[in-house]
């Protein structure tokens, strides 16, 4: 009878699975440092989105992951993960993880970072729910 494999394990398959997923805005192969997705054509991704507003985009992000700034690259891809969390983008998520990883993270970081994210967002279920209460003038509990 087997077993299941630890959380640990599986974070290690899926971080080193040469697997792409379908869809995928942040590769994790940038264009040099500056954290740059690639364009279009060797992404696959940004097909919709107008070459001026693509290129007025990967002018931000280059700038958001320019190096010697307040924060360094492994604090900025830790930001990433829980962004892509709360954000709901998968590629951006396992894309985020595996530059995070690249820029040291370990996987207590990462971890610590999805934990972060899960009380935020249970918290602002709960925000909602008060706020709802609130305006309907009821209470369930």
């Amino acid at each position: 009878m087997g077993h299941a494999p630890a959380a640990a394990d599986v974070l290690e398959e899926s971080v080193v699975s040469d697997a792409k997923p379908h869809h995928q805005p942040f590769p994790e192969d940038d264009n040099g440092d500056s954290g740059a997705p690639k364009p279009p054509a060797e992404s696959g991704s940004y097909s919709m989105v107008p070459p001026r507003f693509r290129e007025v985009y990967f002018q931000f992000y280059k700038e958001t992951y320019r190096p010697n700034t307040a924060l360094d690259r492994k604090t900025k891809e830790l930001v990433a993960i829980a962004a892509s969390l709360a954000s709901k983008c998968q590629g951006c998520l396992e894309c985020h993880i595996k530059k995070a990883m690249k820029a040291g993270a370990t996987r207590e970081e990462i971890g610590e970072t999805i934990a972060i994210t899960m009380g935020v967002n249970a918290a602002a279920i709960v925000d909602l729910t008060d706020i709802a209460a609130e305006n309907m003038g009821t209470k369930l509990f």
